[in-house]
């Protein structure tokens, strides 16, 4: 009984086919992201786009071809939103601070691909440290990291 009860409350029993769109979703999430970082400015650079395909190349293990679908899948459901809070939302949700971090240094990557943060990816930024309810001290260290180099690419 007790277990029917946690099982009601908790919602439909979570199976291999709903952790594979969770996982799915979550990409989706974390790449509308990159791609309106990669475009906040208007202009989304084929450096920006190449950045970003490295990026979830690395990330996720994903070929070239899965990469720019799922930047399509991204761009789609950043149309179809309003706001980028539903994508956040759901990265507060299932990552620990350490992974949104980690998307941070990310979207660092994505912003200094050509070696400067213009008004509108600063902008940006603050709005996604708020949503992602991280600390500004937090957002900074992942910025050191990215431009002061840590092994990775800049």
């Amino acid at each position: 009984m007790r277990d029917m009860i946690r099982r009601l409350l908790k919602g439909p029993s979570v199976g291999a086919t709903t952790d594979r769109n969770l996982a799915r979703d979550l990409r989706v999430a974390t790449c509308a992201l990159f791609v309106e970082m990669g475009r906040i400015d208007e202009s989304f650079t084929p450096d920006e786009l190449e950045r970003v395909v490295v990026i979830l190349k690395e990330k996720y293990g994903l070929s070239k071809d899965d990469a720019d679908a799922l930047i399509g899948e991204a761009d789609r459901a950043l149309e179809e939103s309003l706001d980028l809070w539903q994508f956040a939302r759901l990265i507060n949700e299932n990552y620990s601070n350490d992974e949104k971090v980690e998307i941070v240094e990310m979207l660092w990557r994505i912003i200094y691909v050509d070696g400067k943060m213009d008004a509108h990816e600063h902008y940006l930024m603050a709005k996604l440290k708020n949503l992602l309810r991280l600390d500004h001290h937090r957002i900074i260290e992942a910025k050191r990291k990215v431009l002061h180099g840590d092994g990775r690419e800049r």
